[in-house]
């Protein structure tokens, strides 16, 4: 049989959609696994780039997966290992809000640690709700670090011209905390009408109204819309590969004292004399620790998932509620 080469557009239950050209095939993987994938929650993900091959009109049978470029991927504590949410995208929109829920710019940090070898645009929702001073200190930091930031509303409309201006010719992935109106802004660029819901008021969060990740046309752009979730846990990976979501500490690490150094407890640690002197902000630095000592209580990879994803999933219900 031909092989052909298609993309993934959504995947339920190991069923993925694979789309060639104007054809859309519902494909599962040859075999019980792709055997050049390494373990991975899910060895295919939206974005991914497939061999396949069709069986008939409608189905096929995935082969192998071309090589990503990049990937926005997160610790999923269930299953006790990684989990990429999607690959090979021109841009992450990180969508957060100024109230209802709150913001939480430790999100929009794990955010950025979460994606590997891609661009992040920060967009703030509800622009028409302000912040307290030092919420837009935190918000307009991202900008002073060589992040794209923008303020929208998809309510009143403000600014959503300028969006789709940025996400012109562009496959991009929506990331956001449930409730911040990710689905609802969505809708407004795509004029489009998906589900969305409100915000719990019990726990000023939002209910979940997007369970699997899908990718939708718009005019002269794709988006990704995927789950909206209370937190991203950093993938389990090497503790220095941190360090790329915090550029302010790269003028000063090469200072430090000892190579190698993770500016945790190390003497002689430039870094974290630069945060005693707030040159680097002091909340940036404790998000970098929080996300470290992460790391450190994850059980190593060499372990029995079942071993991991218990350890793990006991200690995800207890913190998912926290602010990080």
């Amino acid at each position: 049989m031909e092989q052909h080469i298609g993309l993934i557009t959504r995947g339920i239950n190991n069923i993925y959609t694979v789309q060639e050209g104007d054809t859309s095939y519902l494909c599962r993987i040859k075999g019980k696994q792709l055997s050049q994938i390494e373990e991975e929650y899910n060895p295919l993900a939206v974005g991914d780039r497939v061999y396949f091959v069709p069986t008939n009109g409608e189905e096929g049978l995935v082969l192998s997966r071309l090589e990503r470029k990049n990937s926005f991927q997160r610790w999923n504590a269930k299953g006790g290992t990684n989990q990429t949410v999607v690959a090979n995208m021109d841009l992450i929109v990180c969508v957060t809000s100024s109230d209802t829920p709150p913001f939480r710019p430790r999100f929009i940090d794990r955010v950025i640690a979460c994606s590997r070898n891609v661009e992040v645009l920060i967009v703030m929702n509800k622009c028409d709700i302000l912040l307290t001073e030092d919420e837009y200190e935190r918000f307009v930091l991202y900008k002073k670090l060589g992040y794209s930031i923008l303020g929208v509303s998809a309510k009143t409309g403000e600014n959503l011209d300028r969006l789709s201006a940025l996400l012109a010719g562009k496959l991009v992935a929506f990331v956001g905390q449930s409730g911040v109106g990710k689905s609802t802004l969505i809708n407004k660029l795509l004029h489009v009408e998906q589900r969305t819901g409100e915000v719990s008021e019990k726990y000023n969060r939002g209910r979940h109204t997007t369970n699997h990740a899908l990718m939708l046309k718009g005019p002269n752009f794709t988006i990704v819309d995927t789950p909206g979730v209370r937190e991203f846990l950093v993938p389990h990976t090497e503790k220095s590969e941190l360090l790329h979501a915090f550029p302010e500490f790269t003028p000063y690490a090469s200072q430090c004292a000892y190579e190698g150094c993770l500016h945790q407890d190390e003497p002689g640690c430039r870094v974290k004399q630069a945060v005693e002197e707030e040159a680097i902000h002091y909340d940036r630095y404790e998000s970098y620790l929080r996300m470290l000592a992460s790391l450190d209580e994850k059980k190593p990879q060499w372990m029995g998932k079942n071993e991991r994803s218990n350890s793990w999933h006991a200690r995800y219900e207890r913190d998912e509620s926290q602010e990080y």
